[in-house]
């Protein structure tokens, strides 16, 4: 076995040892792709359930806690979107959960607006189980290394940090939340919340696209040099912040090379 495919295993093998054992939900209208999905990631190790619409959906997160869940967009009633939006920002409120979209060949707005409502990720259809597991497990890792013990970590921040400080706000790694200059508590999605974090793991650095896309998104830009999505979700960072006028403050556009967060920081 070549260095390259020894190094490529063992990376399977800790993502697989990262993210056993966390509880996902599949949320799709067609019971043969649920069961197939369902099936397939039990296989993976994951404890997996599933739901048919919205309301299956909402009454499987009021009953457990959930580490990921799987939403198509295209089923009848209240789609994936919408059910994200309520995800997101409604009564049933769970801004933290991470969310990968499954969507159709083709349609790039969903993508987008999937994206901005405050999706981690999305599969387009037709797709391979493997991909798909992979995205979870990346997205696992990102957002929850300790998934399969129930524990919640900062991702890529160094250990002893629990805090970071810039411009009167503060961003707090163990609750995963981030007040703003008031005291108000402002809610990330989880693509949000990395994203926000690598800035301030690398203030007044100029960073490029493709380092953020791997790292945030866990997407190798070269595969799709038009994919837009990093962009949304710097814009929807830009907006919670209050970033997001003419001249942008705190998160700055570096034309042909990527973004610079220009505020210090304080770690703590």
């Amino acid at each position: 076995m070549s260095d390259y495919s020894e190094r490529a295993a063992g990376s399977g093998r800790e993502s697989a040892e990262q993210t056993e054992g966390a509880a996902l939900l599949v949320v799709d209208d067609d019971p043969d792709i649920r069961d197939l999905l369902a099936d397939y990631l039990r296989q993976h190790g994951f404890r997996v359930e599933t739901a048919a619409d919205g309301d299956a959906m909402f009454a499987a997160l009021a009953a457990q806690t959930f580490d990921l869940a799987v939403l198509d967009i295209m089923m009848p009633g209240q789609d994936g979107l919408e059910l994200c939006r309520r995800l997101r920002g409604g009564p049933e409120a769970q801004s933290s959960l991470p969310v990968i979209f499954l969507t159709a060949l083709g349609e790039a707005t969903d993508r987008v607006v999937g994206l901005e409502l405050g999706g981690d990720d999305y599969v387009v259809k037709p797709f391979q189980p493997r991909e798909l597991l992979a995205r979870i497990r990346a997205v696992l890792r990102r957002t929850q290394p300790g998934a399969a013990t129930g524990e919640t970590k900062a991702i890529s921040a160094p250990s002893q940090v629990r805090m970071y400080r810039f411009n009167g706000w503060t961003l707090n790694l163990t609750a995963r939340h981030l007040v703003d200059p008031t005291g108000m508590v402002v809610n990330l999605s989880g693509a949000e919340f990395r994203l926000l974090t690598l800035f301030l793991e690398h203030p007044q650095e100029v960073l490029s696209r493709d380092f953020l896309q791997e790292q945030a998104q866990g997407r190798d830009a070269d595969r799709n040099p038009f994919d837009r999505s990093l962009d949304v979700q710097v814009c929807r960072l830009r907006a919670r912040l209050r970033d997001n006028g003419r001249e942008a403050r705190l998160i700055k556009t570096v034309r042909g090379d990527g973004y610079v967060f220009t505020s210090d920081v304080a770690a703590e």
